[in-house]
């Protein structure tokens, strides 16, 4: 993710800075519920009042997740839904609009987290076939490259014009994913498979 680096009272103006993140808000080793694994999106309607997400938004933790490609289930008039990966036209990257959070491992161990915010897209064209029908389109905040330090250093009131859909051009394409392989039995008596580490 991409952060406002730290001010250290020296640099003219404020810089950016890369930080690793893990893609959740609640990590594992916080909360194993079924809850906690969806704490990758963050709705931005209520991004101030959800306990899992408000205090990164009030304390100003917003963050910009750089992405080549977003997947989502594609319904066609049948009802069936297939994986399809959007992204801009030419490849070019797109910069998320996110929130983080720093929290700790039970070892003492300190991690990032993020979680990408999202908006209503029912009127958005592009969006129509996506998600279930019957049920509300949401979309990712993509932003302008030219607003990404104003997002990042903005007042929390601020921030709030930038949660918009996107309505620049977006294009898609079927990315299904490759059948899953099944895991060998190992048989009775035989001798575990070695650790990864022992393999180099």
């Amino acid at each position: 993710m991409i952060v406002l680096a730290p001010d250290d009272g020296t640099a003219p103006r404020r810089a950016m800075a890369l930080e690793d993140a893990i893609f959740r808000l609640v990590p594992d080793f916080i909360a194993k519920v079924e809850w906690a694994k969806k704490t990758y999106n963050a709705r931005s309607e209520t991004v101030a009042e959800k306990r899992t997400f408000r205090e990164s938004w009030a304390l100003g933790r917003r963050c910009i997740i750089p992405a080549e490609l977003i997947y989502e289930p594609r319904y066609s008039d049948f009802g069936n839904a297939e994986r399809w990966a959007i992204r801009q036209p030419g490849a070019v990257p797109m910069g998320i609009a996110g929130i983080y959070n720093e929290v700790a491992h039970p070892d003492g161990r300190k991690f990032f987290t993020m979680a990408m915010l999202t908006v209503n897209a029912d009127d958005h064209p592009f969006m129509q076939p996506f998600h279930k029908p019957g049920e509300e389109k949401r979309m990712v905040v993509i932003l302008d490259p030219k607003d990404y330090m104003d997002w990042l250093s903005c007042s929390v009131a601020e921030a709030v014009a930038y949660l918009k859909p996107w309505h620049g051009p977006l294009e898609g394409a079927p990315a299904l994913l490759p059948p899953r392989q099944k895991e060998p039995r190992a048989r009775r008596g035989s001798e575990p498979p070695p650790a990864t580490g022992d393999l180099f």
